[in-house]
């Protein structure tokens, strides 16, 4: 261990903090330490949100600006106590994942230089099962937040009138993420098809300012409703997880009335602990009425009985039964093009 490392205490363990001093954010000059201290902070709504599933670190060797990379396997080199799990890729691939079990494993891999998480959707003790439905509000270039904020009231407007209970958060940066928690009742693919019924009903109320348009040459300037995020064994950035910018800028679950006010660039590691403490966990109550997703598969059935094919796939997932060609609309208009 290194010299001027910390030793952290955190749920039973000791936790080496190596290089604590070292700047991860240069903003505000912020340091793996600081890390450390925001995730000890807000440790009941982090573990509420993403505890007990599979982590995917993205790790900043040089902090928030610097390279980075993927890392889904857990070094060889690691605790007794680390508790992973298999999980696989589209293609079949295993790896062996950290297990977001508790603080001590979020602090681990925060000294490994990973300043947020992406999670799965399923709990790492019921993998067949996802538990969660991620609708992911993502800006096309040209597209403003309140763009975002107007399209997020579409949402919101939608699963009250289906009777679903959803909470937002922003992405800590442009987008913002509504999320279902549901019953375990379902697997992936079944929470994808529900996605895609989603953002298709979105971009019928709203085609001005919404789009379900997989390929980007279709999009305009609109906001995407990316329901491939909710494809098997996808990952998505977690809740309250430090996003790689300079400012440490947090992905922030907040209440539905802050819809018209939140402003994600204010929302960091050194802002957001002070926010919990004083107004709580705005998603306190998700975990307490986990969701049926009927009503959304009612959407889906319903656009499958008027004829309605499956969404594409994205390119890493083998070709899907029942869906469309996976080539742009440009390119398949000039392969039946007379030459």
């Amino acid at each position: 261990m290194d010299d001027d490392a910390v030793l952290v205490e955190a749920s039973g363990h000791e936790v080496p903090i190596t290089s604590p001093g070292k700047v991860f954010f240069p903003e505000r000059g912020e340091t793996k330490l600081d890390l450390v201290r925001y995730y000890q902070a807000i440790e009941q709504p982090l573990l509420s949100a993403m505890g007990g599933r599979p982590v995917l670190l993205q790790r900043f060797p040089r902090g928030a600006g610097g390279t980075s990379f993927f890392q889904k396997r857990v070094p060889e080199a690691h605790p007794e106590w680390l508790q992973t799990t298999i999980v696989s890729t589209p293609n079949g691939t295993t790896s062996q994942a950290l297990v977001a079990a508790d603080l001590a494993h979020v602090l681990w891999a925060v000294n490994l230089a990973c300043l947020g998480f992406h999670v799965w959707p399923a709990k790492a003790s019921d993998p067949e099962h996802a538990d969660e439905l991620r609708i992911d509000l993502d800006p096309t270039p040209g597209v403003t937040f309140a763009m975002v904020q107007e399209a997020a009231h579409v949402v919101h407007t939608l699963l009250q009138e289906v009777g679903v209970a959803a909470m937002p958060k922003t992405t800590g940066n442009r987008g913002i993420h509504v999320y279902v928690r549901l019953q375990p009742l379902w697997t992936s693919y079944q929470v994808r098809a529900a996605a895609v019924a989603v953002a298709r009903e979105l971009e019928r109320r709203r085609p001005d300012l919404i789009t379900a348009a997989w390929w980007k040459e279709e999009r305009g300037v609109r906001v995407f409703v990316d329901f491939n995020q909710n494809a098997p064994h996808k990952t998505i950035f977690g809740a309250w997880s430090a996003r790689a910018r300079p400012g440490a800028q947090v992905s922030t679950p907040f209440a539905w009335d802050e819809l018209d006010t939140v402003n994600p660039d204010a929302l960091t590691i050194a802002t957001v602990p002070g926010r919990v403490a004083r107004d709580g966990d705005p998603w306190a109550s998700m975990a307490d009425a986990p969701q049926s997703l009927e009503p959304l598969l009612n959407l889906h059935e319903r656009d499958a009985a008027a004829g309605l094919a499956d969404a594409p796939w994205p390119p890493v997932y083998p070709k899907m039964p029942g869906e469309p060609p996976r080539v742009a609309p440009s390119r398949a208009r000039k392969l039946v093009e007379p030459g």
